[in-house]
């Protein structure tokens, strides 16, 4: 490796066998051993399935990573994404040595703390001072070093009350409060942060990442980061990879990268059936059947436009015979970085809803001037009755939306000026 690689990742590959440990036979553990001592490549290594977890299995084995290459510079703040199970978190294991691979190599070089699930590194019956000491050791820091930082790293965890309190007693919360504050502040090579800033409040995950953001610049450390969380990424990492069923589907700025994914995410599950989306929450007495959106002449629109009047329609069926009234609909406007923009709810309206047994129902929003530029949007969909939230559909549909005369001057808006429009005038001046 050159002097500013400090991570390199080689044809890694990682191999599972469902549902066993090792081969699950006597006799492939021994041909395996058999071929190994005579210099020969793994038998089992010849199948496998890909690490699809939406499909059935075809094998007994699974590679959870095939074929893994890229390089990290000193300094560089690296995200990965990918869909659940796509082979994030097995990757960081093997980076952070808690597993091995099948195939391939990691390099690294310097210390690497990780952060990879709640509580990690932690041992629950000692103290969080004790635990800061504890870290502190396994990353081949002396007593008097760690001294040196257990101030700061009590300070930015929040924990000052409870950190002589056995870890046991803390909540999620609280250990990955803690955690984050040792492997941030115990001064590693290369960090290594799974998903687990979720877990934190928002004051936390604001503070980590300003944390992540400092070390990389000012200390010129190393930061792998995974998230579900597309805002912190794109805010946080200037480059990314997009992980796809064990494989890397993508490496390069993170902007691209994003747009990528949430076009796959789009094709993929938002333009399924409502009818067969098995993601949805709620007791589903009433429930979503479809949507669409259609100009004032009731035509069907495939594209919006800013500033363009239309309604977004979405179908609601009553499946019992029982009637209900003054149900609340709430509709969740989001960007494509998982950003809430507006919510339109017939209660903000003051507009009651109702629906006798068994009825389905077109219901009808009408939007003026869609204050929005161009690019993707997501919407949630959300029904409750007086007691029980009936269907709730998290990231639902999709809509995209070109730019259009918003300001009714002729002219169309250019370049990224963010989500919203906002109508306004400049009092006192003339007119071009």
């Amino acid at each position: 490796m050159s002097d500013n690689i400090i991570l390199k990742a080689s044809n890694v590959s990682k191999q599972y066998r469902l549902g066993l440990v090792g081969t699950g036979t006597l006799t492939h553990d021994l041909n395996r051993f058999w071929h190994k001592i005579r210099g020969k490549e793994d038998p089992y290594l010849q199948i496998g399935a890909v690490n699809d977890r939406s499909a059935s299995a075809s094998s007994d084995y699974v590679w959870a990573l095939q074929d893994i290459n890229f390089e990290v510079k000193r300094g560089e703040i690296l995200g990965i994404i990918g869909k659940n199970g796509a082979g994030k978190s097995t990757l960081l294991k093997i980076l952070s040595r808690v597993t091995s691979p099948t195939t391939g190599s990691i390099k690294t070089k310097g210390r690497i703390a990780s952060l990879l699930e709640v509580g990690t590194g932690m041992h629950p019956e000692l103290t969080g001072r004790e635990n800061i000491y504890l870290n502190g050791a396994i990353l081949g820091m002396n007593k008097t070093e760690i001294s040196s930082k257990i101030d700061e790293i009590i300070e930015f965890s929040g924990c000052q009350m409870y950190i002589d309190t056995p870890v046991k007693r803390y909540s999620s919360g609280m250990r990955v409060r803690l955690g984050f504050a040792v492997a941030a502040f115990l001064e590693p090579d290369i960090l290594v942060v799974d998903e687990v800033l979720a877990v934190g409040d928002a004051e936390f995950q604001k503070k980590a990442i300003g944390k992540m953001q400092d070390i990389s610049s000012t200390s010129g450390r190393t930061v792998l980061f995974v998230s579900h969380n597309m805002a912190a990424v794109q805010n946080l990492c200037p480059r990314t990879i997009l992980m796809h069923n064990g494989r890397i589907e993508k490496d390069g700025f993170t902007s691209e990268i994003i747009n990528y994914y949430l076009q796959i995410f789009r094709d993929e599950k938002l333009q399924q059936d409502l009818v067969f989306r098995e993601d949805r929450k709620g007791k589903q007495e009433l429930v979503f059947e479809s949507y669409w959106f259609e100009n004032e002449n009731g035509k069907k629109l495939k594209l919006l436009q800013s500033g363009l009047n239309f309604y977004f329609v979405v179908k609601i069926n009553n499946v019992v015979p029982k009637s209900f009234q003054n149900i609340k609909i709430s509709i969740g406007i989001d960007n494509s970085k998982g950003n809430r923009l507006s919510l339109l709810d017939n209660f903000l309206t003051n507009q009651k809803i109702n629906f006798e047994a068994n009825e389905c129902k077109e219901i009808r929003i009408h939007i003026s001037n869609l204050p929005l530029q161009s690019g993707y949007y997501y919407f949630t969909l959300f029904v409750k009755d007086n007691e029980n939230i009936q269907d709730w559909i998290e990231n639902a549909g999709t809509f995209e939306v070109e730019n259009g005369d918003f300001f009714k001057t002729g002219q169309l808006i250019e370049g990224n000026q963010g989500d919203l429009l906002i109508k306004h005038d400049f009092i006192g001046y003339e007119k071009n």
